[in-house]
């Protein structure tokens, strides 16, 4: 009979090593199995990632983690969701909030009813039928209630933190529940004869760290996934051409917004972050069309308040590991590939990756039916995300540098472009397998990126617009209603939730 694991070996700290940790701490927490995590405090950790989605609420509240802890530990606001500047030629900014919009009437989705006004001649703007969205325009933010007394008052929201204070409460966290800490550098990775499976791992100072199963946070190098067992790695540089990034923090100026801002430039875009004591800030650009030195001082133009540390360069290659999974290493975060933060994708998938492990969590027996389907359910996640950050390039419509008008003209994948081609047919919105982005997600986007349906839902066009127009009226009037009794996201922050100013 096959035996549990003597010990599983987590290779790197930061966000994904520790999340790794309490995700298997937890899950283990009623047997023997010893989880050990390596990391070297001579290595730093990427660890610019600041912005969340949702699920990691989820994530935090099935540790049993208090939420007022976290937020104070890690200095947290909250997010309703991505506010896009100077993306589509369409309009100025737009807003993509963690929320539906409308309600679906007799079955048929909300947007066919706002494509029929607008077909009409009405003007129906689709942000109005949002709670997030106008709670994010007035600045301010309210918990969700549990029971929602209606579906438009059903939205989510997720958190703007610091990620090296995220990762060291987890680190806190794990080793007052057991977690082996080592700090140490791993000089070598001794492989099985036998199959080829992950012996151990031999630290600098020449101990030899032996386990049953190996999760590889090593970051981009993928010291065990790669370096070790020559997985592999597709690269998607072809349809995300962005593959630089600058990173700065500033001092706080103002209250900050529940929402994260991406603002679009000649050869990308920039992000801005606000946490209770300072901003993150950073620029993603491609380098084919701009140097390190301009974007740099793209980044320094652009942003508000005074620095407090100096810029941060990366280099990254979009794509992911040909298999999150081989023999008995298991590749999370960096390790298992990397896409851009357009979306805020980067913990999420550390997330998703750690659920598919514990879904299928195998024994000494590694059957190669869990570990196929593990891959295959990742390799599909990373497609339909990669799929979704394509179309901000590939729709935006801006054409007044030579990097916009490539994202333009490129190919796409066929998916992608089977996405598109039926939403312009009826405004059908296709939803894959393992889509970390909802109906609504998309239907914003091609909202913004003024992607107007042929045709609409012939059941919307049996109600006569005059009966829509009263019940659209009375949407809004009520989200806007309750939008405007909130707190401000600073007064919310204040009351509930402050952090200690140190």
């Amino acid at each position: 009979m096959p035996q549990v694991f003597k010990r599983i070996v987590i290779v790197g700290g930061g966000t994904a090593g520790w999340m790794a940790a309490a995700a298997l701490n937890h899950y283990l927490k009623d047997q023997s199995t010893v989880v050990t995590v390596i990391e070297s405090s001579a290595i730093g950790s990427i660890g610019v990632g600041e912005a969340t989605i949702p699920n990691i609420v989820q994530f935090n509240r099935n540790l049993g983690i208090d939420e007022i802890e976290f937020i104070k530990a890690t200095k947290a606001t909250f997010k309703l969701g991505i506010q896009f500047e100077k993306w589509s030629v369409t309009c100025d900014k737009f807003f993509h909030p963690f929320a539906d919009y409308g309600t679906t009437i007799d079955n048929v989705e909300f947007h066919q009813y706002i494509n029929h006004m607008r077909a009409s001649g009405h003007n129906a703007s689709l942000k109005s039928y949002s709670f997030a969205c106008v709670l994010a325009n007035y600045g301010n933010f309210a918990q969700p209630h549990p029971n929602p007394p209606s579906p438009l008052a059903d939205y989510a929201y997720a958190y703007h933190f610091d990620a090296g204070r995220y990762a060291a409460f987890l680190k806190n966290w794990c080793t007052a529940r057991g977690v082996e800490h080592i700090d140490g550098l791993i000089n070598e990775t001794k492989l099985r004869v036998d199959n080829g499976f992950i012996k151990s791992v031999v630290l600098e100072d020449s101990t030899e760290i032996s386990g049953d199963f190996f999760i590889d946070c090593s970051g981009f190098q993928g010291l065990l996934i790669e370096k070790s067992l020559q997985t592999g790695y597709e690269d998607w540089s072809k349809y995300l051409l962005c593959d630089r990034a600058v990173a700065m923090q500033t001092k706080s100026v103002g209250e900050p917004d529940p929402f994260t801002r991406s603002i679009a430039h000649d050869n990308g875009w920039q992000w801005h972050i606000p946490l209770q004591h300072r901003t993150g800030n950073g620029y993603i650009y491609a380098s084919r069309f701009q140097n390190q030195d301009s974007a740099e001082q793209q980044l320094k133009n652009n942003i508000i308040g005074e620095a407090i540390n100096e810029p941060r360069h990366l280099r990254f290659t979009p794509g992911r590991r040909l298999k999150i999974w081989n023999k008995n290493c298991f590749a999370i975060g960096l390790a298992s590939g990397f896409l851009e933060p357009l979306e805020s994708t980067s913990i999420s998938l550390i997330q998703t990756a750690l659920a598919k492990l514990l879904t299928f969590f195998p024994d000494s027996s590694f059957n190669q039916a869990d570990i196929d389907e593990v891959n295959r359910l990742h390799n599909h996640e990373m497609e339909n995300i990669r799929d979704f950050l394509i179309l901000h390039y590939k729709l935006s419509g801006r054409d007044d540098s030579e990097f916009w008008r490539t994202c333009r003209d490129m190919e796409i994948p066929a998916t992608l472009q089977h996405k598109i081609n039926l939403f312009k047919s009826r405004g059908h919105i296709v939803m894959h397998e393992n889509e970390s982005f909802e109906k609504s997600s998309w239907l914003t986007m091609y909202n913004a990126f003024g992607v107007i349906p042929n045709r609409q839902d012939p059941r919307a066009e049996l109600v006569s617009t005059q009966l829509i127009a009263s019940k659209l009226s009375q949407m809004q009037q009520s989200i806007d209603g309750a939008a405007k009794q909130a707190m401000s996201h600073q007064q919310f922050i204040d009351k509930h939730c402050r952090a200690p100013q140190n």
